[in-house]
């Protein structure tokens, strides 16, 4: 992957002050335990140049969401191509002091990965802000439940692992790959799952997914391998059968309407070589996200 210039979000004409921005992306180029298509490291500046072909009204909304919210890009954290020395722990330290400081600000954080372990940190700063209980909703192609992996706590496999260990509750969508000692401790802890399988054949998984969100906050964090590959081919691991892109979005929406969501992160991309599509599609979806939280706020 040839380097990137880290650019504004949709754009420099548009974009706004730090202070008059409601809206934060951040950057945290972080790549360390990926397991087997690298490149996710790109993945936040592919991302941020792909925003500038974005077209600013939303049909969906009927509005020029970017004309009508501040959005500030942040400079890159973590950033593990001018650093690649950098342990987890280190990045885990700035991501979530980073986080909070924006959310004293009185930030929407929206971060940009790089690898998934990422949202541990990104989980953390909003915990350590908010001082209470929230729901992590996490669209996965995979359960990322394991104790350790490749000899790591902190590897990308093991982020919801990282979740319950710091006391809270969290609803996996879209699950489709798993290994038995995932399976088993799902089962164990009676943690509700809405299963890509099961949403092919249950034209009601919305209704379902929100019921079993019991907090009024929620944090939402996108691995991109959880959006079905035919759309999204640029992760680490695509798996075939996840969800497709108007069924994200009415997931979504729903979302952004009947819960208070506080923070999101969009992990995992990978760009190809040759395809645009998949930084493209990431770049939209962050925009959508915007779009119903300003909706909502």
């Amino acid at each position: 992957m040839s380097q990137f210039v880290l650019q504004d979000f949709i754009g420099s004409e548009v974009e706004r002050s730090y202070a008059e921005s409601p809206v934060v992306i951040l950057p945290i180029p972080y790549e360390a335990t990926t397991t087997y298509r690298k490149g996710c490291e790109w993945g936040p500046d592919a991302l941020l140049e792909a925003s500038h072909q974005l077209e600013c009204y939303d049909d969906e909304l009927r509005r020029e969401t970017c004309f009508d919210v501040g959005i500030f890009t942040h400079g890159a954290i973590a950033d593990t191509r001018q650093n690649p020395g950098l342990s987890a722990e280190e990045m885990l330290a700035v991501t979530s002091e980073t986080t909070q400081n924006l959310l004293q600000d009185g930030k929407f954080v929206i971060a940009l990965g790089g690898e998934h372990a990422i949202t541990t940190g990104v989980v953390k700063g909003h915990l350590e802000f908010y001082q209470e209980s929230f729901t992590v909703v996490q669209i996965d192609a995979h359960a990322d439940l394991r104790q350790s992996y490749e000899g790591s706590e902190h590897n990308h496999a093991c982020i919801m692992r990282r979740v319950m260990d710091l006391g809270l509750p969290s609803l996996p969508v879209a699950i489709r790959s798993l290994c038995r000692e995932e399976a088993d401790l799902l089962a164990a802890k009676e943690i509700p799952v809405i299963w890509a399988w099961e949403m092919q054949n249950d034209p009601n998984w919305i209704e379902t997914a929100i019921a079993n969100i019991k907090t009024e906050k929620v944090f939402l964090t996108i691995d991109l391998d959880g959006i079905d590959p035919t759309l999204i081919a640029g992760v680490g691991t695509p798996e075939p059968g996840g969800m497709d892109w108007y069924s994200t979005l009415r997931f979504l929406r729903r979302l952004f309407r009947e819960k208070q969501v506080i923070g999101c992160d969009i992990m995992e991309l990978a760009p190809l070589d040759d395809s645009v599509v998949s930084e493209y599609t990431a770049a939209k979806l962050v925009y959508k996200l915007i779009g119903y939280w300003y909706e909502n706020r």
